[in-house]
């Protein structure tokens, strides 16, 4: 029963750190989807942030376009002052013109051929638009018109209005990187440019860990609002890499647990064997102090008598016993032989033994069915210990006064002996450590009759010995079964 206990608490040990293991690696596993999908969804507001960033840039395509095209028709309403036929309003020709260039808020400079600024701005009148100044006026492409047969070409700069709005999108390509970089999710990202070769931005990570930043998910493609393209790579969040070991560490400590469970075991095993050994050898001086007390006083019985047979016979009884004892320990712990052997002549040689030596209060009924055998494996010397350790049982809890019944029966695979008492029983508590080592409710006792009884009957037979009842103040009863074959 110990043993069995042992491997269902080793196996319960096993399931249980199993259990944690695989409660763990689930919960692992749903943070991990739920870290995965919150970079899923990152990469996602990462592709619509780039689109409102491209729709931005085409915006601001189109509006230089459209500035180019004010330009143009500025430059069409002056060169048509000098074609009398088209019978242009000069008045509201100017005013349409000045209109232009107020909306629009575009500076603006007017040469001749010279290259000498004769309009707009007027602080700028008279001089050469040279060096820094053309540099300047040269961000997009000037427009040549004859004007009452002189060659004008007119520069222009961006207008206020793209100019801060240029400004806007320059600020919003910073927080757009911003953004990508020192996300929320703590994703350690790395943007570089088309070239994939060149690093633009960077974080969630120190400069000395992009040497050793993981490039294998699929970067994101994104052009930025200035338009130019660019790659976003992202890794595993720190999250998800502590995450990876979690499983390993609770591995770790299920096998170590494991292993000082077994070393446990086998500790209490040690310990109980030794109790057993030691137990076993005050059992063995227990055991030969009944006959050689018998032997003593049958010396001093004999010392002044005449000396008859009868005398002999019980001397031999006693010197028979010792032999037995012998016998019986020399079984212990080495595999005993056994042959097939009447069970009625076993059992009926223990109890004539003990018959004579039981206080006289104390009666034994054995019944076995007439005309029935009973064979079986036995080892007579063992099993005949065992029969008397149940029924010396039986009599210290009957007090020295009562009966001891053995009942047997036997079917086509198995033979059944129950030992029954009139003594006081046993409540459950006491029931349920009866076989332990060490176990007893006697005041004079090392609890090992028992236990050894059990090992006798169990490993050496085969068979089973087990506490069919007991009931407080009523008896008890116990049962052997043994194989046939």
């Amino acid at each position: 029963m110990k043993n069995r206990l042992k491997y269902i608490l080793l196996s319960l040990t096993i399931v249980l750190a199993l259990l944690a293991l695989w409660q763990v690696r689930r919960v692992a596993t749903q943070v991990r989807q739920s870290e995965e999908a919150k970079v899923r969804l990152w990469a996602s507001a990462i592709g619509q942030r780039n689109e409102l960033a491209a729709a931005t840039q085409q915006f601001f395509q189109e509006a230089t376009l459209d500035e180019h095209r004010k330009m143009e028709l500025y430059t069409d309403i002056l060169q048509s002052f000098a074609d009398p036929d088209l019978g242009t309003d000069m008045g509201f020709s100017l005013r349409y013109v000045n209109y232009i260039v107020d909306s629009s808020r575009t500076p603006i400079i007017i040469t001749t051929a010279r290259d000498s600024i004769i309009s707009v701005p007027q602080e700028l009148a008279g001089q050469k638009l040279e060096g820094a100044l053309l540099e300047e006026y040269s961000q997009n492409p000037p427009f040549d018109y004859n004007l009452w047969g002189m060659r004008m070409t007119l520069y222009y700069k961006e207008s206020e209005y793209y100019t801060r709005l240029r400004e806007v999108l320059e600020s919003f390509t910073q927080s757009f990187l911003s953004d990508i970089t020192q996300n929320s999710v703590l994703v350690p990202v790395v943007i570089v440019d088309s070239t994939r070769a060149h690093v633009i931005a960077y974080g969630n990570i120190d400069s000395a860990s992009i040497g050793h930043f993981d490039w294998s998910n699929d970067p994101i493609e994104v052009i930025l609002p200035s338009g130019g393209l660019s790659y976003v790579y992202y890794a595993t969040t720190p999250l998800l890499k502590e995450l990876r070991w979690v499983p390993l560490f609770y591995l770790f400590i299920a096998a170590v647990l494991i292993i000082v469970s077994y070393f446990l075991f086998r500790t209490a095993r040690t310990a109980e064997q030794n109790r057993i050994w030691v137990g076993l050898a005050k059992e063995t001086a227990h055991q030969l102090g009944t006959p050689l007390s018998s032997l003593t006083g049958w010396v001093e019985y004999l010392r002044d008598k005449e000396f008859t047979p009868q005398y002999a016979a019980e001397v031999e009884k006693d010197l028979h016993r010792l032999e037995t004892i012998t016998r019986r320990f020399s079984k212990i712990g080495s595999i005993p032989e056994l042959k097939e052997d009447d069970v009625r002549e076993a059992t009926l040689a223990a109890i004539s033994y003990l018959q004579s030596r039981s206080p006289r209060r104390i009666h034994f009924n054995v019944t076995f069915p007439e005309g029935e055998t009973f064979l079986a494996p036995l080892n007579g010397y063992l099993f005949q210990w065992v029969i008397e350790n149940l029924c010396k049982n039986a009599i210290d809890a009957m007090e020295g006064e009562g009966t001891v019944t053995i009942v047997a029966s036997q079917d086509a695979r198995k033979i059944y002996l129950d030992i029954s008492d009139t003594g006081r029983g046993m409540n459950r508590e006491v029931q349920r450590r009866i076989f332990d080592s060490g176990f007893t409710t006697k005041s004079r006792g090392w609890g090992l009759g028992l236990p050894l009884a059990r090992r006798i009957i169990n490993q050496y037979h085969r068979g089973r010995l087990y506490l069919k009842y007991s009931i407080p103040g009523q008896g008890s009863c116990f049962r052997i079964v043994l194989r046939k074959k």
